[in-house]
Order: structure tokens, then sequence, then C-alpha cells
């Protein structure tokens, strides 16, 4: 008993240092994905879907990176090709996502505002 609480524990605790790195180099690489001027990141938000059920076949959580445009919202054009370079700037980065994949995420969205999400992956 006392063994297998010690095993959970330690699994915990890797887990969760294992996110925290995560984070962190999430938080690095977006902040580089735009010159200055042109968006700017805001950071990232962790979803866990409370209307999906327990025991579905699919994961309940998901990660938001949160951008901003500075003043007017762009054309569709412009929006779909920011979506674009976050996403390939994500995708690039398989560590990073091995390890939210790891971290129990099966899904990446973008926003560039606060009514639409633009789904990764």
């Amino acid at each position: 008993m006392r063994t297998s609480m010690l095993a959970c524990l330690t699994a915990a605790v890797l887990l969760f240092a294992s996110f925290a790195a995560s984070a962190e180099n999430l938080d690095v690489l977006m902040s580089k994905v735009f010159p200055p001027g042109e968006a700017t990141y805001i950071g990232f938000e962790s979803i866990e879907r409370q209307d999906i059920p327990l025991d579905a076949s699919i994961d309940r959580k998901y990660l938001v990176v949160d951008f901003r445009f500075p003043g007017v919202q762009p054309g569709t054009d412009t929006l779909q090709a920011s979506v674009h370079k976050v996403c390939m700037t994500l995708l690039k980065d398989r560590e990073l996502i091995r390890s939210l994949s790891d971290s129990g995420y099966d899904m990446v969205a973008v926003a560039f505002d606060r009514q639409t999400q633009f789904d990764c992956l």
C-alpha cells in the first residue's frame, strides 16, 4: 500500500513538472511567433470540458493559446494566415507536442478574440 502511494505521488509530481516545463516552453515559443506590432501573445488557458463524460473515448482537456491584434481585427485572409502560422509553430515543436499529449491534452486551439477559437490539432 505504502509503495503504491509513493509511486502515485511520484507520478503526479513528474506529470506536474512535465506540464510546468511545457507551459514555460509554450510561453517562450508563442511569444516569438509574431514580430512586435503584428499580434501579441496573451497566454494560454487549460480547458476541461465538463459536457464530455469521464468514460468517453475522447479526452476532455484542451489548450487555448491566446493572441490579440492591435487595433481592428484583420480580414479573413490575414486571420487564416495567422492561425496557420501559430499552428505550424506548435506542430514543428515535437517535444512540446509530446509533453502536452503526455499531460492529457488532445487538442490545441488558437484565439485572437474572446468569441472565436480555431483548432490546430
